[in-house]
This record gives structure tokens, sequence and C-alpha cells, in this order.
């Protein structure tokens, strides 16, 4: 087990209660798993080159910005969507983009050839398993379980990917209402749809909510129905430390709680369930 130093308490920024709480959502990427850590540094200049080659007279910082603002803005949406985006921006520069499905599957191999070390050494060496997750993150969802909230998984990466991902860290069972992830209609799901899905099968109402994730999206998706957020900002891969752009991002569409792991999780409980 590796040893780590709480080096970040939790930043309040709400106080808001999640004590009713009885459903808790979680996105899965950067939120609990580290497999995919450095994926942005693989999409973002995928695009930039896609958008280079058309030759329009912009900067790579140019380039970089824009479709850092994108990227960042769809993260916790199915990786389709910023895919569909760079199709879009291809085409207002005069370029006559691919089909957003050949985007995906050119980053999808890019990324895999990045992270496949690591999936053989999770099959080959399953003590490896806290090595690629946010630190606590087990000790969490056994905490939330014992509390009796009903946890889902709900992620933009593709199904089968973030299922087989789940299962190789080993939080697939903790997950009693179900693990979602993208599909290839992706308009047939989203994080909104998940928790449409559950308010109206009067499992809970959107105030009972408790939502973790490191996106834009969710936390968003969350605090649009009234439930309450805590807001992943880790500076990945050692997520001992808050990192400050994606904290700012979080709390401008309105996370109650920050923090970069799950290590102070008494004293996020506590203010939390406080009635």
């Amino acid at each position: 087990m590796r040893a780590y130093e709480i080096t970040a308490p939790v930043e309040v920024l709400t106080g808001a209660s999640a004590a009713r709480a009885k459903v808790a959502l979680f996105d899965f990427d950067g939120t609990l798993s580290l497999i995919r850590a450095g994926w942005i540094d693989v999409m973002v200049p995928m695009m930039v080159e896609a958008l280079a080659n058309l030759h329009t007279g912009e900067s790579e910082a140019e380039l970089t910005a824009v479709v850092r603002d994108f990227v960042d803005r769809l993260t916790g949406k199915q990786t389709v969507y910023q895919m569909i985006e760079l199709s879009r921006q291809i085409a207002l520069r005069g370029g006559a983009p691919h089909d957003p499905i050949v985007y995906k599957k050119r980053y999808l191999d890019l990324l895999h050839a990045r992270i496949s070390n690591r999936l053989e050494e999770l099959r080959q060496n399953p003590s490896s398993v806290e090595k690629y997750m946010v630190p606590g993150s087990l000790e969490l969802l056994e905490a939330l379980r014992l509390r009796g909230l009903t946890l889902y998984l709900a992620s933009g990466t593709d199904q089968d990917y973030m299922r087989a991902e789940a299962d190789l860290l080993g939080v697939t069972p903790f997950f009693n209402g179900g693990v979602f992830g993208a599909l290839d209609d992706y308009k047939s799901f989203s994080k909104k749809m998940l928790i449409e899905r559950i308010i109206a099968g009067a499992e809970c109402s959107g105030s009972e909510i408790l939502g973790f994730g490191d996106g834009y999206v969710e936390i968003e998706n969350v605090k649009a129905v009234g439930g309450v957020a805590v807001g992943v900002a880790s500076d990945e891969l050692e997520c001992l430390k808050v990192d400050v752009w994606k904290r700012d991002r979080l709390a401008s569409v309105g996370a109650d709680y920050i923090v970069p792991n799950y290590l102070s999780r008494a004293a996020l409980f506590e203010r939390l369930f406080a009635l």
C-alpha cells in the first residue's frame, strides 16, 4: 500500500448538505481512475495538427487555445462530442472534415498506445491498483455504501472500455446502481439522461443526488437538478495537490466542495452529511 501525505484540505465553497442523499453518482476517469491520465496530452495535439494542416495562418498557440477551450468544456460528455466539435472547427476554416467517428478512432488508437502498458500491469499485477486510482477511492466507495447510498458510475468513455477498466481496478461491485459508459448511438445515453432516469424512477429527488466528478459536465448536471457536487481537481498522476485551473472551472459551474483526492474524507463527510 502506498503511503500518502495529506497535503490539501477539503475546500468548502457552499457548505451544502447531502445528509438526505440517497444516490451517489460518480464520473470515472480522473474521478476514480487514473488509467487514462494524460489523455488530454494525446487529444489536444492530435486536434491541433488537424487544424494546422488547413494552413489558416493561425499559430500553434492560437489553435491550442481554441482546442483546449472546447475539449475542456465538453469533458465529461461522450468523447464523440469533442470530435464533433473538431469537425465543426475544420469546416469553419474551409476544410472538409471526416466523420467525427474517424477522429474518435484515431484518438483512441493513440491513447491506447499510451496506456497499454498500464492495462498490462494491472492484469499481471493486481496489487498495482492503487497506483492507478485517485488516492482514497476504494475507502470512499466503501464508506458511501455503508451509509446506504446507491452508487452509479457514469462515464463519457466507451462503455466496453470503461467497464473493463473498472473491473481491473476492482470498483465494479461497489456500483449497485449500475456502470454506464458511452454507446455507439451516442444520443441514447448521457449523464444528464441517467440522472433524469433515476429521478423519473422515483429512486430519489434531484436534491437527494450526491455527485463526484472532475469535469465541467457532471458537476453542471448534478447542480441543475438541485444535487450536491464534489469537484475533484487533482494534479494527476500523484493527486496530492489541487490543480488550480481545474478547481476554478469546477467552482464556476457550482461545485459545493473541492478536493484533490479522498484522503480527507473524514473532514469531507463531516461537512457533507451535516444535518
